[in-house]
């Protein structure tokens, strides 16, 4: 099953938020439908908590530490037969539930597991599989050894270690687990195998992110950790030669999606219309951008005295102020007290009373997840964590080259106020603390997710921050609007072969303005590491744009940007569609009473 897509633990899913006194902010009634929601979804949590033992850690359950999952194909029947037994039983509950919320809840994960279900058949009937053990393990082990675990469940760690390397009775290695999921599937007929391109990209960084399982141990103190990771790590070796000498020699040539699969990571993502409808708005929209661009530009290049006024060279010039090292942080920290400032001065939205958290990534977190993001907490027993926001400053080498680009694009100062308004406040992080103090459903909160929900969000925080931004602010943020709009072209235009991977690179570092270890990171994304989910993020900001100046309209004089906003957060991750009939439904109507 494709748990990439769908499973709250992945680079996409970015919940956020610390303990609050939820019940302080609930009517009785809202209490009530959210406490019998969350029944039901405990039938389905406590099935990924029992097949994923990893993602019960993540989420702070101290009894999941020390297990493993063991991915056989037979423990993977048993988990669909099970799932499948879930989906009889909510839709039974839909006869008799009255109350139109847990309805709603029920029918979230009713689509979210028949969806997943339509992925599975796909891959077990047509595809071997590139899975990639290296990566599995990181992950499995980065949620233990982190500065907010508390330090007594780090050494369970060791224990992850021992039973992925298959040094603990009853477990074989997962490297070997790996190699027979994908021997089972290349015994069947016209069968597709992955894309070299991916094979060999992801391939390349493997041996930063085994050197980073190394590093988490020394940095925590785990002790006994030294002579199972060298098991382990012989053993991933091999693995990967194996990998090479047996699936990277079969690999197709085409990095694009069967139709097929295309379409359901568009669903998966969100997105609900035709691909190519996507891209005809996008590419209007680019021109739009631009258009806006110049002035900003001009004025930028006169009050600088630059040679050029064209928004691509004053960007260039921007970039040429790049901050390094020790100074990146405190610059950051510093533009998010201004955007705070700024969001209380114009009362955007109720912001609470906690710093959010930056840091910069490591070798290891960037061959993961080159891109910034924020690194999510516990939401279902979460004790104080909070969310992280990450940058990365590297992007690690291609096959065959020798030298690691660098980045450009995140740490100069016009390029920060942007960054901070999507990931932090007014964006994501902001996004889920609010949903926790509201007491969103667990149905909501874990399996509503994807990219259109929660994308449409961060790029509208970037839109009604960006006004008060200072004017080189303001022209990056709208650089990284017409990326947005790019990524809704570029994506499907290169699954259907419209255009180049060259071509898209050219788009990129020519008119988006954006180094070529970012553009990079942009083709592989649209090509091999998660095709469909950039266009996620222009389709939810048309959603959020068209939804307000319907409300708008709606309210007239007595619209309210603060309580419209706050209203969105309080609801969750809620798709498109029922968020915006709460608002006319509910919000609307209060607000005209008012």
């Amino acid at each position: 099953m494709n748990k990439n897509l769908l499973k709250s633990t992945g680079i996409f899913m970015l919940l956020t938020g610390i303990c609050f006194n939820a019940a302080a902010q609930q009517s009785a009634e809202t209490k009530a439908w959210v406490a019998k929601s969350n029944e039901y979804t405990k039938i389905i949590i406590d099935l990924d908590k029992k097949y994923s033992p990893e993602y019960g850690s993540s989420q702070g359950l101290a009894e999941y530490d020390s297990h493993i999952a063991v991915p056989t194909l037979q423990n993977i029947r048993a988990e669909r037969k099970d799932e499948e037994a879930v989906v009889a039983k909510l839709t039974e509950a839909l006869k008799t539930e009255k109350n139109t919320f847990i309805q709603q809840d029920i029918n979230i994960i009713i689509t979210h597991l028949k969806l997943s279900f339509r992925q599975q058949d796909f891959e077990l009937s047509r595809q071997v599989p590139f899975l990639n053990a290296s990566s599995t393990i990181y992950s499995g082990l980065e949620t233990l050894l982190d500065d907010q675990t508390p330090e007594a469940r780090r050494q369970a760690a060791v224990m992850r270690i021992r039973k992925y390397a298959g040094l603990e009775k009853g477990y074989k290695p997962l490297a070997t687990i790996y190699k027979e999921r994908v021997q089972q599937q290349m015994a069947g007929k016209n069968m597709i195998y992955p894309s070299k391109q991916q094979m060999e990209t992801d391939l390349s960084r493997n041996a930063s992110i085994v050197g980073g399982i190394a590093e988490l141990c020394t940095k925590y103190k785990v002790t006994g950790w030294e002579q199972p990771y060298a098991t382990l790590k012989k053993q991933l070796e091999d693995y990967d030669k194996w990998v090479k000498a047996n699936v990277l020699v079969k690999a197709r040539t085409d990095f694009r999606l069967p139709p097929e699969e295309y379409a359901m990571n568009l669903e998966a993502y969100g997105i609900d219309i035709p691909p190519a409808k996507v891209a005809e708005m996008a590419h209007a929209l680019f021109n739009q951008i631009q258009d806006e661009m110049k002035p900003i530009a001009e004025q930028i290049a006169k009050k600088r005295n630059l040679p050029s006024s064209d928004y691509r060279a004053v960007i260039r010039e921007l970039k040429k102020e790049q901050i390094h090292g020790d100074s990146i942080i405190p610059l950051y920290e510093q533009h998010l007290k201004d955007i705070e400032g700024i969001i209380r001065e114009h009362q955007l939205v109720t912001l609470p009373n906690r710093p959010a958290i930056i840091r910069l990534a490591s070798a290891a977190e960037t061959a993961q997840s080159p891109a910034p993001h924020m690194v999510p907490p516990p939401f279902l027993n979460n004790t104080g964590q909070r969310g992280v926001f990450v940058l990365p400053l590297n992007m690690p080498a291609s096959p065959g080259e020798k030298a690691t680009d660098k980045y450009d694009d995140f740490t100069f100062d016009a390029a920060s106020w942007t960054i901070i308004a999507h990931e932090a406040r007014p964006g994501h992080e902001l996004q889920f603390d609010k949903m926790v103090e509201e007491g969103v459903s667990q149905a909501r909160a874990l399996y509503a997710f994807n990219s259109t929900n929660v994308e449409g969000w961060g790029l509208y925080s970037e839109y009604i921050t960006r006004p008060y931004m200072p004017l080189e602010g303001q022209l990056v943020s709208l650089d990284y609007r017409l990326l947005r709009a790019a990524r809704a072209f570029l994506d499907p235009e290169l699954q259907t072969g419209k255009i180049t991977q060259q071509q898209a690179l050219d788009v990129l570092m020519n008119d988006v303005v954006q180094s070529r270890a970012f553009a990079r990171q942009e083709v592989e994304r649209y090509t091999i590491n998660a095709p469909g989910q950039a266009n996620s993020y222009f389709y939810g900001f048309t959603k959020m744009i068209a939804l307000r100046k319907d409300t708008e309209a709606a309210l007239g004089s007595k619209f309210n940007a603060l309580h419209f906003h706050d209203f969105i957060l309080s609801q969750g991750i809620l798709p498109p569609a029922l968020i915006r009939e709460a608002v006319m439904n509910d919000f609307v109507p209060k607000e005209k009473a008012l």
